[in-house]
């Protein structure tokens, strides 16, 4: 099994839980951040030296961002546990319940393969953020891992439901969030018993975060001629939910030109890979997979991957992400990097109509060319995916919950 371990959880005191932690940064326009770290102790206020300083010193700005939170901590604004597994809810709106642990994963885990990954990532962004790890020495968000349900994890969450959560509040979004501390002993060597039985872990997301901190740990490693493998650099900081509480979502494309072709000639040049049917203003939702919508000179098209195409097998064709770029962004348009292509924006979806017309909003602003809406990727082709080491491109996966930056966080220190 994956190690998962318990860990001295930093927080929010009460009178600070509605302004403390925020949603993900790349939610938020530079102006939105720039108004929410003026609140203070904030969150946001705390990083501010790395988001917004323009002091091109990085170092001495990441010190900053140490130095404020342990003054946060000093003034008690922030509290540390005692070693604790975590079981945290969110309750959306919509009457969606999403629950699992929080705790540490191990890097080992990570790189012989028992935290399975399934999307690639930017060398540039992770060695960006390793170095924030090694100098703030905090994790604030976990990674989000996932694994085929389990009854005996699931029958000792709902006991400890039955208890009072230390945390309970709703945010900006409606979103509410429980949070129970399990410190008991004998309720710790239950839960770990029980999770000793799950083979692997699969990312569902944070793949950057996940290898950021792995990239971490190897920087100070090498650095470290003590090195054991159980010093704080060596825990990724983690969410792990089953598979009843998660839902993964469409992950769509927009494209800003066409290469100099008209709509015809583009419509024609995809008789090609597709059979294709025309659908007016009625939005197209994919109805299954190798079925696209594309939206496109005001009209809505399904394109269906043609049969010879297809395929049973495990690999990047049997990814709808990877045939839309093969056989639309490469063949007719010309993108051949299509994960560092400014011709390409994403679009998250919705699992329905509702993401579609997110397309079509897109591009009726005269900022796109086509919208080309992708049926979501199942659970289990994920789980595939994961165990036969194919590598999706990145933003194929929109997944839910999304997780809270700094409701809990780690002290790698």
């Amino acid at each position: 099994m994956p190690t998962f371990r318990p860990f001295r959880g930093i927080r929010p005191v009460d009178d600070y839980i509605d302004r403390f932690p925020t949603h993900p940064l790349d939610n938020f326009s530079l102006e939105e951040i720039t108004q929410k770290a003026q609140l203070e102790s904030s969150y946001i206020q705390m990083i501010k030296p790395y988001v917004l300083s323009k002091s091109k010193d990085v170092d001495r700005n990441l010190r900053k961002i140490r130095s404020s939170y342990e003054e946060m901590l000093s003034e008690k604004k922030l509290v540390q546990d005692s070693s604790a597994y975590y079981l945290y809810e969110q309750i959306y709106p919509n009457k969606s319940v999403f629950r699992g642990l929080l705790g540490l994963t191990w890097v080992e885990d990570f790189w012989n393969g028992k935290i399975k990954r399934h999307e690639s990532t930017i060398p540039q962004k992770k060695e960006r953020l390793a170095h924030y790890l090694e100098k703030v020495n905090l994790q604030s968000e976990p990674v989000l891992l996932t694994y085929p349900s389990n009854s005996k994890v699931e029958l000792l969450m709902n006991h400890e439901e039955k208890n009072v959560p230390i945390l309970n509040y709703e945010d900006s979004q409606g979103i509410k969030h429980k949070i129970w501390r399990i410190d008991n002993r004998l309720k710790m060597q239950q839960f770990k018993e029980v999770l000793e039985s799950i083979e692997n872990f699969y990312i569902a997301d944070g793949h950057h975060r996940i290898g950021s901190a792995a990239l971490n740990a190897s920087n100070l490693r090498a650095k470290n001629k003590r090195h054991t493998g159980t010093e704080p650099y060596n825990f990724v900081f983690s969410f792990i939910v089953s598979n009843q509480s998660i839902k993964i979502h469409d992950y769509n494309r927009v494209v800003r030109d066409l290469n100099g072709m008209s709509s015809e000639a583009f419509l024609k040049a995809l008789e090609k890979s597709f059979n294709i049917h025309e659908k007016g203003d009625h939005p197209y939702y994919p109805s299954q997979k190798y079925h696209l919508s594309m939206y496109l000179g005001g009209k809505f098209y399904s394109l269906h991957v043609k049969h010879e195409l297809r395929t049973q097998d495990i690999s990047l064709n049997h990814i709808d992400h990877h045939l839309l770029d093969e056989l639309v962004f490469n063949e007719i348009l010309g993108i051949e990097d299509t994960d560092s292509s400014d011709r390409i924006d994403y679009i998250k979806g919705t699992s329905s109509s509702e993401g579609i017309l997110r397309l079509k909003e897109a591009v009726d602003s005269g900022k796109f060319t086509a919208g080309f809406g992708i049926y979501p990727v199942s659970f289990n082709e994920m789980i595939r995916i994961s165990d036969h080491k194919i590598i999706m491109p990145p933003k194929c996966t929109y997944i839910e919950p999304k997780l809270v930056t700094a409701l809990v966080m780690y002290d790698m220190k």
